[in-house]
């Protein structure tokens, strides 16, 4: 390694010849000073021997070039087709424009920053972008960043440790639930009353209750078994695994024997209970649909029925469980969440009686345990 200074018409400048922990020779030059080109060679010295050298050729690709790589780790199988869609519009539409032209290693945490809290404030009488929708594409920036990172191309993430990030609305507090009257009254009326039952009974998402297949069903220990999800992505149905990629046995009434076996009647083990057996039922697009015909007409005869989309079923099937004494657990297992906590972010207003409960319960033992000892006088 050495540093040698050179004549240019801009004046003499310092150029800091090194060799590469590969054995490649090269230089950096254009240094003004030669205390400049001593700090970088020391710089290098130090990175070298701790391993944290750089390359700086391969750090001068764009975040564009390495786009596409990224991409192709994500697509399905590796991702879910309803969970890679998002990315790939994010990156085509909010990173690239942004981003597509840029070497990585010209990029600043500051100027991340900016872009990201910008995407959130209103532009020529326009709407800034949601929370999600930035926090989505922050999310591809960094992990393309982190790739390049991993590729040995750059030390630090600027995307990553940002201080102000856009904070996502917090959920308005309640949501429909329907009474076991009005789910029955919604069944009664729907052209597929058996999938609302499963629905609320089970505790299945839309795209599951419509992937079951006849040998799903276990009629002796009255078990659904969820191994498939049928999502609609685009105009196409993807069929995968459920969501969380967990199976899982959910437990049935017993009083849905009949319709399960009515579902399956003429049809093969590998034959979709739900429908005609062959193609996936799609969720109705128009307000006329099949679901929201069933709803509108339900509610000319019970004005207080809520207005519900076809997920309100899952929500319904949350609080009767809750209502029949299942505690967290099973709800969890039921609707097939990733946690515990999950349950209970989710469904928080449906536990509250269950705080009573404990507190109520830790009094009685208190007292109990009270009985002709001295400190019984605290008691109230």
């Amino acid at each position: 390694m050495s540093v040698k200074k050179y004549d240019t018409a801009a004046g003499v400048r310092w150029r800091v010849r090194y060799q590469k922990p590969n054995g490649q020779r090269t230089d950096k030059r254009g240094f003004k000073t030669k205390r400049e080109a001593d700090l970088y060679e020391a710089s290098l010295t130090v990175s070298k021997a701790v391993g944290d050298y750089i390359d700086p050729a391969l750090s001068r690709v764009t975040i564009g070039q390495l786009a596409d790589r990224w991409l192709a780790g994500k697509r399905p199988p590796a991702m879910k087709p309803s969970s890679y869609e998002p990315l790939e519009i994010s990156w085509r539409v909010h990173v690239e424009p942004r981003w597509g032209n840029r070497e990585i290693r010209s990029i600043v945490p500051s100027e991340v920053q900016e872009w990201v809290t910008g995407m959130g404030q209103p532009v020529s009488n326009q709407p800034g972008k949601s929370a999600t929708v930035a926090l989505r594409a922050l999310g591809v920036l960094a992990g393309i960043l982190d790739m390049a990172i991993a590729d040995g191309r750059m030390k630090r993430n600027p995307a990553r440790g940002l201080k102000n990030m856009p904070r996502k609305a917090k959920r308005k507090p309640g949501r429909s639930y329907l009474t076991i009257d009005q789910v029955h009254a919604l069944a009664a009326e729907a052209r597929y009353p058996g999938l609302i039952l499963i629905m609320v009974y089970c505790g299945l998402r839309w795209s599951e209750a419509t992937a079951l297949r006849v040998r799903h069903i276990n009629t002796v220990r009255r078990r659904v078994h969820v191994e498939e999800n049928a999502v609609l992505v685009g105009n196409v149905i993807h069929v995968g695994t459920p969501k969380s990629h967990e199976f899982r046995y959910v437990p049935y009434p017993r009083f849905l024997d009949s319709t399960l076996s009515e579902l399956a009647a003429g049809k093969g083990p590998d034959d979709l209970l739900i429908g005609d057996g062959l193609v996936h039922l799609r969720p109705s697009k128009t307000r006329d649909g099949w679901f929201d015909g069933a709803v509108s007409r339900v509610r000319r005869m019970d004005p207080t029925f809520p207005r519900i989309t076809s997920h309100d079923l899952r929500h319904t099937a949350a609080s009767i469980a809750v209502s029949a004494g299942a505690n967290v657990k099973a709800v969890q297992h039921m609707l097939g969440h990733a946690s515990a906590a999950e349950t209970l972010d989710t469904y928080a207003d449906l536990f509250p009686d269950d705080l009573d409960a404990v507190a109520d319960r830790m009094d009685a033992a208190t007292r109990a345990a009270a009985v002709g000892k001295m400190w019984a006088g605290v008691l109230a």
